[in-house]
């Protein structure tokens, strides 16, 4: 018989009843340590008080209107948005898989706009994570995301990741509308692209014309040390999904855009219905407020840098269990010899929770708020995991 939650999802056999900062407490009263964040959702940890406050003061007053009507509260987080990004102009939506729908309308529109409808090509990437709906399981590409649920939404092409030759020859293609990549990769594994190759895509973009996506979903809002992760190239996009961190465990996404990557969304070509609500407003701009600023910032890159030193320390410690430690700011990658599976049960049984991704990686994702304290706390116990598993397997 099948459960009355549509089983798709494969969980843990934990049950957390409330948090604090950087700690979850489960049903039977066990604390675990979160390095996972919600797969880096929870920003600044459970419960913060500026959001809970937010949050509660919005709910007394009003949820929702619908996008028939101004809201002050989107109106003051698109506000702070253009004035602390490239943007020109924003528009919100309830998820980062919206986030991506919108981003390839968009890029597509503006084309169709300019006298090129043909133009309607979009560059990916292999290990790349766009979402779950049509257009982001088409824009992955990988068997793993699409098997099963074909005919797919055409207007993708897959390359491998780091291949510059097949990059420059097909930025070439007369239907290139737009490139679209994670500056870090999350689900495919922690992989960093480098600075210099931003900035190589950036200047191929311009050399064609092509609009460059940028989806910083899970890498913007402050986890790499800037508020948005390709601000160290030193570059930027003209169209950007965001979601994730920017409300802190409320449900929120936005696309950000310049005014000429947007042109081609006049009134009627897109909307929903719930995204930018006050609910969720009220609490990106709590959110905003607090992940925006250059010294909360600061101290992001100062415990980074503290966490990664512990974790090549710990690498260092256990070459069987792990290989090495990558990634940016705190969204850290533990590439492990064992199985990156069982690393995270064993964390499980040593109350520290982290989260698997592709090429045999476990991620850190941990609130940034996180104490130096809990970093040391978390790699005491992601060391006792991996003498757990030297011991299960001798």
């Amino acid at each position: 018989m099948i459960a009355s939650v549509l089983p798709t999802y494969s969980r843990a056999p934990l049950t957390f009843t409330s948090g604090s900062g950087a700690w979850l407490t489960e049903a039977d009263g066990r604390r675990f340590l979160d390095l996972g964040a919600g797969i880096a959702v929870n920003a600044l940890g459970h419960a913060h008080p500026a959001l809970v406050a937010a949050l509660t003061a919005q709910a007394q007053s009003l949820w929702h209107v619908s996008n028939l009507y101004h809201i002050p509260a989107q109106q003051k987080l698109a506000d702070l948005l253009v004035e602390h990004t490239f943007a020109d102009t924003v528009f919100f939506t309830n998820s980062g898989t919206e986030a991506c729908e919108l981003a390839v309308k968009m890029a597509r529109k503006y084309w169709y706009d300019k006298g090129q409808p043909d133009r309607t090509e979009i560059i990916t990437f292999t290990g790349s994570f766009h979402g779950r709906s049509s257009a982001g399981i088409a824009a992955a590409g990988s068997e793993k995301m699409t098997k099963g649920f074909g005919p797919l939404l055409p207007g993708f092409t897959h390359l491998d990741f780091g291949d510059h030759d097949a990059l420059t020859l097909a930025a070439a293609g007369d239907n290139i509308a737009a490139i679209m990549v994670e500056p870090v990769q999350g689900e495919g594994g922690i992989r960093p692209l480098p600075d210099v190759c931003l900035k190589g895509l950036r200047d191929l973009c311009d050399q064609h014309g092509i609009l460059m996506i940028l989806d910083e979903v899970q890498c913007g809002m402050g986890r790499t040390g800037k508020l948005f992760a390709h601000e160290w190239a030193g570059i930027t996009p003209d169209i950007m999904m965001v979601a994730k961190g920017i409300g802190g465990g409320f449900p929120l996404g936005a696309v950000l855009a310049s005014e000429n990557a947007a042109s081609g969304m006049t009134a009627g070509t897109h909307g929903s219905t719930y995204g930018g609500n006050p609910l969720a407003c009220a609490v990106g701009c709590a959110v905003m407020e607090i992940v925006a600023d250059p010294a909360f910032l600061a101290e992001v890159n100062r415990k980074a840098g503290l966490l990664r030193q512990k974790l090549e320390g710990l690498v260092a410690a256990h070459p069987d269990v792990f290989e090495v430690v990558r990634g940016a700011g705190l969204m850290l990658g533990l590439k492990c010899k064992a199985t990156n599976t069982d690393i995270v049960k064993a964390g499980y049984d040593q109350g520290v929770l982290t989260v698997p991704a592709a090429d045999n990686v476990i991620r850190l994702l941990p609130p940034l708020t996180i104490t130096d304290e809990e970093i040391g706390q978390a790699v005491v116990r992601l060391d006792a995991a991996a003498l757990q598993m030297q011991s299960e397997a001798a």
